[in-house]
């Protein structure tokens, strides 16, 4: 099942050829709500909700395979394992980074986040081993583009929630961002790219603030568009 937003490449063509069921929804409302509304088009009794840029590994695939065959829950996590500019990162807060994907359709729903929507449990959560794959950046521009329009997203997100910002709290939540990734969650052990991580992670978190702190400012514009 794909449910695109607007592509203009072959992904709705690629995508029927190998048997999807495809439907369109070109009203973009954000990531928690788009899952949403293709997970209630979803008609079989289990979900495995992967994005575009992850894979199942052949141990994940066996094993899931395998508890479907005689499930001792409703609904399953799995660890995902993340590169960064061609490097896997198992540091830096990104591993095992365990995630809910797999479940029965009417045991999860999604949050309506605009970005960052994580699954709602309903019941206790089973643990698989097998490893989901994410390209989350093939390359530093992949980084940049990324981190500007997660940061829009964030900060409208805080905004809807009546949050406040600053150019005090962007710098603050950004020093800190920094010092989490690259200290207390060992981000050095990544190596150089540890460091990469780590500075990107900051300016991802200053950025939020500081839009969240400009919109506040320019409340009576229209917010810029995702």
């Amino acid at each position: 099942m794909v449910l695109d937003s607007g592509s203009t490449d072959n992904t709705l063509e690629i995508a029927a050829s190998l048997g999807a069921i495809v439907q369109t929804s070109p009203d973009w409302k954000g990531f928690g709500i788009q899952k949403n509304r293709v997970l209630a088009l979803a008609t079989s009794e289990w979900v495995l909700s992967i994005d575009a840029d992850e894979r199942v590994t052949p141990q994940l695939q066996a094993e899931i395979r395998a508890v479907l065959e005689n499930p001792a829950f409703d609904i399953y996590s799995f660890p995902r394992l993340s590169s960064y500019c061609g490097q896997f990162i198992y540091y830096s807060g990104w591993y095992p980074d365990r995630v809910i994907r797999l479940f029965r359709r009417h045991s999860a729903r999604f949050s309506d986040d605009l970005v960052h929507e994580r699954i709602m449990a309903s019941s206790e959560v089973g643990r698989l081993k097998g490893q989901l794959l994410h390209e989350s950046f093939r390359n530093l521009e992949a980084v940049l583009d990324k981190t500007n329009r997660y940061s829009t997203a964030g900060a409208l997100s805080l905004l809807n929630k009546g949050k406040t910002g600053s150019l005090g709290k962007a710098l603050g939540h950004g020093l800190w961002a920094f010092l989490r990734t690259y200290f207390l969650r060992l981000g050095f052990m990544d190596g150089r790219l540890g460091l990469v991580l780590a500075i990107s992670n900051a300016e991802g978190t200053y950025y939020r603030y500081l839009k969240l702190w400009l919109l506040q400012q320019c409340s009576g514009q229209k917010p810029p568009a995702l």
